[in-house]
């Protein structure tokens, strides 16, 4: 195996998940019969560029098909995030009528609507066919295409170029990244901008976000490694913000290398310095990370058989992709948690894979009135926690094992 992006040879191992089903191929009652398909979950850090990333195991086209069950307008927050950015980029590079914003991995149209709402023309670009749908119906334009050189030549060959291309949550998810940042370079207006927002490294190894890792996520960015693959493809990253969604983002800004119209901002060279101190390059700051997951595990494991034994009720919120990395490298099935809870309800009425646990929606947990809720996507620990603030009424409690077990 060689790096995604400098070709080095992939000899150092940052975590091995071991083995486990895609993270978003819940299952149907029938299927729970049926054989399940299980991929590698090895993690490897370039010793040479530092990108840390897995092999494409599954494929990108088979992950992100017709059956994705993510769509983005089911949290709150998620949607007050994305129109607080669109306000931000208005008065920040004034956009208008005759400008043109791209997103990549537009998914149900979650973001583009509100600059919709603007005025401002804009293009979703987006492989999952059922979530394109949802936008089109929103009237927000969009393609059911992968990003990447091929595209974004057709896109301009048809008059369509950006003036603001953006993606959030995107760029992990790419198995040849430089073919995808080769692409919005020439998709990009010769005084166009991009913005890119993804988890951060740094935060998921301080942190132990180990659940982070999934076969979606094909890369686990530093903003050292990023700036190194945007500037081999001609685009100076000129800005950089840390943002706190999933736990700990960055956002990024780029520019075509020519572009004299956007200065480099100090916060480029701070966040590279702060990188560099933690030893973002060095191998060594890579080290012991295993072992920290190995104690969340063993915690959460005690936890739940405790609760076993005298006979708690214990049940889950959030049939998130990073809540099923937890549940199968735990080897937790549903005998130690019931059900989970979510609001999507695509998810609902079907089970989680490998761990088999059913997914309900919220009327079922108010029945049953759990003794404790292991909130899963811990990311959203507060917006989740004030939805489901009733559960005092019965004397329930939160729990959440990342970055170490907490009980509230």
């Amino acid at each position: 195996m060689e790096c995604r992006f400098c070709k080095a040879p992939l000899e150092h191992v940052f975590i091995d998940l071991i083995n486990s089903p895609a993270s978003n191929s819940f299952l149907t009652e029938e299927q729970l019969n049926e054989p399940e398909t299980f991929y590698p979950l090895k993690v490897y850090t370039c010793s040479k560029c530092f990108l840390v990333q897995v092999d494409e195991y599954k494929k990108s086209d088979a992950i992100f098909d017709s059956d994705y069950v993510y769509f983005s307008s089911y949290s709150s927050s998620w949607l007050a995030h994305s129109k607080k950015y669109t306000d931000e980029m208005q008065k920040r590079f004034s956009f208008s009528t005759e400008s043109l914003v791209i997103e990549i991995a537009s998914n149900d149209g979650y973001l583009l609507q509100y600059f919709k709402e603007k005025g401002i023309p804009v293009l979703g670009i987006e492989p999952t066919k059922n979530t394109a749908e949802v936008a089109l119906l929103k009237g927000i334009a969009t393609i059911t295409e992968f990003m990447g050189v091929k595209l974004a030549k057709q896109l301009v060959a048809e008059g369509k170029k950006a003036d603001l291309l953006l993606g959030n949550n995107v760029l992990a998810h790419v198995p040849d990244i430089v073919d995808f940042v080769g692409g919005m370079k020439i998709l990009l207006k010769d005084n166009g901008i991009i913005t890119m927002e993804f988890p951060h490294l740094m935060q998921l190894v301080d942190y132990n976000q180990f659940d982070t890792i999934y076969h979606e996520h094909f890369s686990y960015l530093s903003f050292f490694t990023v700036k190194e693959i945007f500037e081999s493809q001609g685009l100076t990253l000129f800005d950089v913000e840390e943002i706190t969604t999933h736990g700990g983002s960055l956002r990024i800004y780029a520019k075509h290398n020519d572009n004299g119209n956007q200065a480099v901002t100090d916060r480029v060279d701070i966040l590279l310095k702060k990188e560099i101190v933690k030893g973002i390059n060095n191998l060594k700051y890579y080290e012991g990370f295993e072992e920290r997951v190995q104690n969340v595990k063993l915690d959460l494991l005690e936890f739940l058989i405790k609760q076993k034994r005298i006979g708690k009720k214990v049940a889950a919120y959030g049939a998130a992709a990073k809540g099923n990395t937890l549940l199968n490298y735990f080897g937790i099935k549903n005998d130690l948690i019931e059900f989970v809870v979510d609001l999507n309800p695509h998810k609902q009425n079907k089970f989680l894979p490998a761990s088999h646990i059913p997914v309900v929606n919220e009327a079922f947990l108010k029945q049953v009135n759990p003794d404790y809720i292991i909130i899963l996507p811990w990311n959203l620990k507060d917006e989740i926690m004030n939805q489901l603030s009733y559960v005092t009424d019965w004397n329930g409690k939160f729990v959440v094992a990342i970055p170490e077990l907490k009980i509230i």
